[in-house]
């Protein structure tokens, strides 16, 4: 969907860096896929066509973090209760 954004953060030899991959038109969603030593984040169409992809080393990865885009509430969600802290 639209807004849905992969942060992916590296570990560049004592420093890290941050890329961001987003969904950036509508009907587009992004796509996270690894294996063999390796992680690829690819944003697609609705049929399945790839726009971008990025990849990096798996063993350099340090986070991988998904941010879906704001989504309207429902009639039928529950109200979230907020956590007291204690003191």
């Amino acid at each position: 969907m639209k807004g849905d954004r992969i942060e992916v953060v590296i570990d560049a030899g004592g420093t890290t860096r941050t890329y961001e991959i987003e969904a950036t038109r509508a009907g587009r969603r992004v796509d996270v896929t690894h294996g063999r030593g390796v992680v690829e984040v690819t944003e697609t169409t609705r049929g399945g066509t790839p726009v971008r992809t990025a990849r990096f080393m798996a063993g350099r990865v340090l986070a991988l973090v998904e941010h879906p885009a704001p989504r309207p509430a429902l009639d039928d969600d529950a109200a979230v209760t907020r956590l007291r802290r204690s003191a």
